[in-house]
């Protein structure tokens, strides 16, 4: 069997290895396969591998040092399907970015400074940037000496500071890659958003649901996820992705007003379950479509008029917070960037064998 220097790590609501990616095979389809392994898919299982056989428990993060001028690490991220074959490098995770730079500290890549460390990450599937602040009180990374919460995690740890810039159109080119903030599909109005993640945010009412139904409720009506993979395949060709049927983009957020103070309340499905709290990415893209006149979730949303605000997306699990910087209007709106707080924890350290 052939071996791999790993670390895994809860970051964020997820959970998987870290890895040198300097370490895996040069060539993609090795690579694929390698992480199949690596992982146990497929199977709905997972049971010969270290995937967690949930969509939050089969994600794999990549990283190496940076060879761009103003840039410590690069990251790739890989969402390994649990049941079929397919490792998919097209969309991002904004939570298990958040152990990124905890991981490049203690690999040594970037040097820690007291009592915080920040670091400047390029994140291949997205092309964009992002700057974190771990805390590194005497050199080291703390991870759970903090009281800072976040929904969908038990207990408190150390906040870990992520503010992304250039998010727009980091799967199409486009901001709005149909050129409207509003479509229409089957009769249902969709408004499809490439900001962090690409998405396609619909109204939950549209499809006779109330947008507080359980994972559950989604298990056990296949017409009801039919219908919504029906629109979102034709929402890929829309945005110029072609069959998406073999891909996570893009996402679907079903979204409806909200009932414990937040913005919004999304209902954030992966594409084919329900997320058990809400990717980062995702909130990052549905607080920057809040803020733009036009779009489904600005419809929806209690939202003020200034181009910087914090907006929090409600969840199955609670609230996530994202700080929004948006500028202009119409045709020339743009976001600047989206700045969000989450935890990680190193679990372990040691090799992968495959």
């Amino acid at each position: 069997m052939k071996r791999i220097p790993c670390t895994f790590m809860r970051a964020g609501t997820s959970r998987g290895p870290f890895l040198d990616l300097r370490e895996l095979p040069k060539e993609l389809d090795s690579r694929d396969e390698t992480l199949l392994k690596i992982m146990g898919s497929p199977d709905k299982k997972q049971i010969d591998g270290i995937g967690g056989a949930t969509f939050v428990t089969s994600k794999v993060v990549m990283v190496e040092p940076s060879e761009r001028e103003g840039i410590d690490i690069d990251y790739l991220f890989a969402q390994v399907i649990i049941d079929r074959p397919i490792v998919d490098t097209n969309p991002t995770c904004g939570n298990m970015m958040s152990g990124v730079a905890p991981f490049a500290i203690e690999q040594g890549w970037v040097k820690a400074t007291d009592p915080e460390t920040k670091v400047m990450v390029y994140n291949h599937n997205t092309k964009s940037t992002i700057k974190m602040t771990v805390q590194t009180p005497g050199g080291k990374v703390n991870y759970s000496d903090g009281d800072f919460a976040i929904d969908g995690v038990p207990g408190t740890g150390a906040p870990i500071h992520m503010l992304m810039y250039d998010i727009a159109g980091g799967a199409t080119g486009k901001l709005f890659p149909t050129g409207h903030q509003k479509d229409n599909i089957d009769g249902i109005d969709i408004s499809i958003v490439d900001a962090g993640n690409l998405m396609m945010l619909m109204r939950a009412n549209d499809l006779g649901i109330k947008g507080t139904e359980k994972k559950e409720y989604f298990e056990n009506h296949p017409a009801l996820m039919t219908k919504i993979e029906a629109i979102r395949l034709k929402a890929g060709l829309m945005a110029g992705l072609g069959d998406v049927s073999d891909s996570v983009l893009p996402k679907v957020g079903l979204l409806s007003k909200p009932i414990a103070g937040g913005n919004i309340k999304s209902q954030y499905l992966t594409p084919h379950s329900l997320h058990p709290s809400h990717a980062v990415s995702g909130a990052v893209c549905i607080g920057t479509a809040i803020k733009c006149k036009g779009t489904i979730a600005h419809d929806i949303a209690k939202v003020g008029d200034h181009n910087e605000e914090r907006i929090e997306v409600e969840h199955p699990s609670g609230k996530i917070p994202v700080d929004i910087v948006v500028s202009g209007v119409g045709d020339n709106f743009t976001v600047n960037s989206a700045g969000t707080l989450r935890t990680a924890r190193k679990l372990m350290d040691g090799y992968v064998y495959y």
